[in-house]
């Protein structure tokens, strides 16, 4: 095993060495003029008619600073697509003269579901990359898959609420709070997994020998003055932009769409639109490739070779027993929590008197009184890696020598009982 004395976190002043080798190519200045040019436009509506009750708050949100953190810079850039794909799918709301501008408007369409792809994709691989990495770092045993599993379920829960609340005729809005809401769980989940409390406090101790830096690095990752802070004075800037300029865009359209009974929309208006959508698509699609790859490259975690070797860390996990001839070894355990998994990983020691097999098997007590067969009853010579579900109840299980006439069987093996890792849409 490698050792990983010596080890730090990754730090802010190593990032900022690091990212001096990826400088970002400055955003093309057609994104500030058409910025600039969609916003005086949307000031020109506001003096034809005064703003509503719903009006104010758009102007007051394209009027404000972006958020400081990236990735809410990129749910709130997938937010402003999504408002301006809705509007331009309205229909019959739009008058025109002519139609080459209802084509025009059909391309504007195009432009924005491309970018909105162009982002739930980045999202997606970005999310995968990242929880893929720290797996690495994970026992590569039955508690690794544990925790994917249960990571897996939590993703679908999440998805399910927000599917509920669009059936349930949640807004936009009121989904990108939900989704940003369910973000920051993450985050602070993960800071829990580095501190060690709440429901990681009891999972973290079936994960003993996760080298320190690790827990060190997730506890202090997303700090305000932590690694991530490098990250966004350099890459936050175009990202910005960025995000004010499709606010612009999205603002310009709904003061519009709600003045469209007592104005046209007029040709220049609908060119602007038309350079403005290609750009903030092309120099959108440009940052995400660029900030993938660094996301991709840069050394936030150590290589799990460098930290070592994780199957060989834990001989001390294991206990051995000898199982004499003619009888058998019991582990009980209780089970408080439905959706609690039981896991177990033997084998018999290679010469110890072992010779091919031992029977094996789990059953369950429920508060009840009835008792419930999990595993049936099988001769094994190893079962490695292995995991059951539970509910509420009282569990036994038993490894079996009582065929045997003459020879004992020497097991090493262990027995974790592990809790359900809640979020907040569980």
């Amino acid at each position: 095993m490698v050792s990983t004395e010596g080890l730090v976190p990754i730090t802010r002043a190593f990032l900022a060495s690091y990212y001096d080798k990826y400088p970002f190519t400055p955003l093309s200045g057609d994104v500030s003029r058409l910025s600039e040019q969609i916003h005086a436009m949307a000031t020109d509506l506001l003096k034809e008619s005064p703003p509503s009750q719903g009006e104010r708050l758009l102007i007051q949100e394209a009027g404000s600073e972006p958020p400081h953190k990236v990735d809410e810079n990129m749910w709130k850039n997938r937010e402003q697509i999504e408002e301006i794909i809705f509007l331009l799918q309205q229909p019959a709301t739009v008058e025109v003269e002519n139609d080459e501008l209802a084509s025009v408007l059909g391309r504007l369409l195009e432009k924005f579901k491309s970018a909105l792809e162009i982002l739930e994709s980045f999202q997606a691989r970005n999310s995968e990359f990242v929880f893929n990495t720290v797996m690495t770092y994970m026992p590569q045993d039955f508690r690794g898959t544990i925790i994917r599993q249960q990571k897996e379920r939590s993703e679908r829960n999440k998805q399910a609420a927000v599917d509920a609340l669009t059936s349930s005729g949640g807004s936009i809005r009121d989904k990108y709070a939900m989704l940003w809401k369910q973000q920051m769980e993450r985050r602070r989940q993960l800071a829990e997994l580095g501190s060690a409390t709440g429901v990681y406090k009891t999972l973290m101790k079936y994960l003993v020998g996760v080298p320190e830096v690790l827990m060190d690095f997730v506890r202090q990752i997303n700090d305000d003055q932590g690694p991530m802070e490098e990250q966004r004075q350099r890459y936050g800037p175009p990202l910005y932009s960025l995000t004010r300029m499709v606010q612009n865009i999205r603002l310009f359209l709904s003061l519009l769409w709600g003045r469209l009974g007592t104005r046209k929309l007029q040709k220049h208006e609908i060119s602007i639109l038309e350079e403005a959508a290609n750009v903030y698509n092309s120099e959108l699609e440009r940052f995400i490739k660029f900030i993938g790859e660094v996301f991709t490259n840069s050394p936030f975690l150590i290589a799990a070779e460098d930290a070592g070797a994780l199957a060989a860390r834990n001989n001390d996990d294991y206990k051995e027993i000898t199982v004499s001839a003619g009888g058998t070894h019991e582990v009980s355990l209780t089970v408080e929590s439905t959706n609690s998994y039981i896991a177990w990983d033997f084998s018999l020691v290679q010469g110890k008197l072992n010779t091919q097999d031992i029977g094996f098997s789990v059953e369950c007590i429920d508060f009840s009184g009835r008792k419930t067969l999990i595993l049936p009853y099988r001769r094994y010579e190893a079962d490695q890696g292995n995991f059951c579900t539970c509910v509420s109840g009282d569990y036994k299980l038993i490894w079996d020598n009582s065929y045997s006439t003459f020879f004992r069987k020497v097991i090493r093996y262990k027995v974790d009982c592990i809790p359900p890792v809640t979020t907040a849409a569980d």
